[in-house]
């Protein structure tokens, strides 16, 4: 959202909100409604689209909700509705106008030519977002790969850019291609470069969870709508110092951390990118390999901001992508978080809609000790209690049950070494030659 300049690198680089040589330009934000939309549903994702343009780097202005029979082919709203919106985005001498739906790089030309200002949709937006907050390598490639796919197919030629290359040598000089084909072809061959180094990091990291499969630690992901504290309860769980700020998209990158639980299993813990509503598809699927740490988790700790107007748009929201990503199906503890700032009436619905779920304060600490005793109780619940009984010249076999599993007794006779370990269900087989009943 604000202006982006390229550095004495050639890397492009984003002035933040806190650059203050950057004015912040001043945002129209337009929503749709439908026939069979929910129109409240649509005012609420207005308003978070706001939060997300804030974050971007403009500031909001004013919004319209716009009632359509149908999205309009050219102009998305009709050209009648966005001439009459024109005059009032001239009138507030509005720099950007955010659609809170997407927009075809046609819909995108034509609405510019309007309102004689930028146009974006909600992806862009995110993007912009995304690019200013990824800091690992990882998190790099994935938002400057979305965006290349996201502008490639906007990307258009003007006046003396569409002037022909020189196509040959000489007398024999043919017709060369466009400056717009040329930036095509680059982009391309960018994208082409970008996704053969995220597979071959993929790779890398795909090694590094194999590894820990093997180690047969249960994994716990955190999920949750963005901002709705994951991070903050990541630190307090794990003292793991991870950036956690009161902002949207503060983080992105996947965090994983050792999660010590008294009375239950060494586990790991995950923390990894937030979802909002209308998360575009494009960037679940850049952020896939980033999201295969809750695809192949254990147990999903799903974050909900218990002081939001709308905590159960929140976890249709978030289960709507783990569905897309196939992540539905493992077990799910709901935590409702921020209850020191929450609503009392509104915490008390919650209980009564949600009776088995926690509800917790990051920031303060209440109800954090009732939370590891579930987390250990359900990750306990999912390993088996086996007796073995390993001679005294099988010292791995021990070393490797007090690694796989958790173990619960110790006895020393004259046959060998008597344990009573919790194990993996995948990790029992490996022990089955020194079970006893």
């Amino acid at each position: 959202m604000t202006e982006a300049h390229v550095g004495r690198s050639g890397r492009r680089l984003t002035a933040t909100v806190t650059d203050l040589e950057v004015a912040r330009q001043k945002g129209f934000l337009i929503g749709v409604v439908l026939p069979g939309d929910d129109r409240e549903e649509a005012r609420r994702s207005l308003d978070e689209l706001a939060l997300l343009t804030e974050t971007a780097g403009s500031d909001p202005i004013d919004s319209e909700l716009v009632n359509r029979d149908r999205i309009d082919p050219a102009t998305y709203i009709g050209s009648g509705k966005a001439a009459e919106l024109a005059e009032v985005t001239s009138a507030l001498d509005i720099d950007v106008v955010v659609f809170d739906n997407p927009l075809t790089p046609a819909q995108q030309r034509n609405l510019q030519k309007i309102f004689e200002c930028d146009v974006v949709d909600r992806e862009a937006v995110i993007l912009d977002i995304f690019a200013a907050n990824a800091t690992t390598r990882q998190g790099v490639l994935q938002v400057e790969l979305a965006l290349y796919r996201y502008n490639l197919p906007r990307l258009r030629g003007k006046g003396r850019e569409l002037s022909q290359q020189a196509g040959g040598i000489g007398a024999k000089r043919g017709p060369g291609e466009t400056k717009l084909e040329t930036d095509r072809r680059r982009i391309q061959a960018r994208i082409t470069r970008l996704t053969r180094e995220l597979e071959e990091l993929n790779q890398v990291l795909e090694t590094q969870r194999k590894a820990r499969k093997r180690s047969s630690v249960p994994h716990v992901a955190l999920v949750g709508y963005t901002n709705a504290g994951k991070s903050t309860l990541l630190n307090r769980l794990t003292d793991a110092q991870v950036l956690a700020q009161n902002r949207l998209f503060s983080t992105l990158d996947s965090t994983v951390r050792k999660l010590h639980l008294e009375g239950g299993p060494q586990a790991v813990i995950s923390d990894t990118v937030g979802f909002v509503r209308k998360l575009p598809h494009h960037l679940v699927e850049a952020f896939r390999s980033t999201l295969i740490e809750v695809r192949e988790a254990d147990l999903l700790l799903h974050v909900v901001d218990a002081s939001d107007v709308d905590p159960e748009g929140q976890i249709a929201a978030v289960r709507e992508v783990l569905a897309e990503i196939d992540a539905h199906e493992i077990p799910e503890l709901l935590v409702f978080n921020k209850i020191d700032i929450a609503d009392e009436v509104a915490v008390r619905r919650l209980r009564e809609l949600y009776p088995d779920a926690l509800f917790i304060s990051a920031q303060e600490g209440d109800g954090i000790a009732e939370l590891r005793t579930v987390l250990a109780d359900a990750l306990t619940q999912q390993t088996t209690l086996v007796h073995l009984q390993i001679p005294y010249d099988r010292g791995d076999v021990v070393a490797s049950a007090y690694r796989l599993g958790e173990v619960i007794a110790v006895k020393h006779e004259e046959e060998g070494t008597l344990l009573d370990v919790r194990l993996p269900p995948q990790s029992v087989a490996a022990f089955a030659e020194f079970a006893t009943s």
